[in-house]
């Protein structure tokens, strides 16, 4: 479906390390063909595959190593 003039183009931000934020509503269409849908003004699109809800980011790609409370306190 291409943009007509009067309709705002679609924006995708980068962020490294992390997911491509899209403006939405958008349609996804994945490797085995089918498609996935959100009608968010807004969708952080996975890009490392760590996510459990793929295509859609959980933020897996974050380093979730805790501290210990020994090793904080020296």
């Amino acid at each position: 479906m291409p943009n007509s003039p009067s309709e705002p183009p679609c924006r995708i931000r980068l962020q490294h390390p992390g997911p491509l934020l899209v403006e939405g509503p958008v349609e996804v269409e994945l490797d085995d063909g089918s498609t996935v849908r959100s009608d968010r003004f807004r969708v952080a699109l996975c890009t490392c595959r760590r996510s459990r809800r793929y295509p859609w980011c959980d933020t897996s790609h974050r380093d979730r190593v805790r501290l210990s409370t020994e090793s904080q306190r020296n």
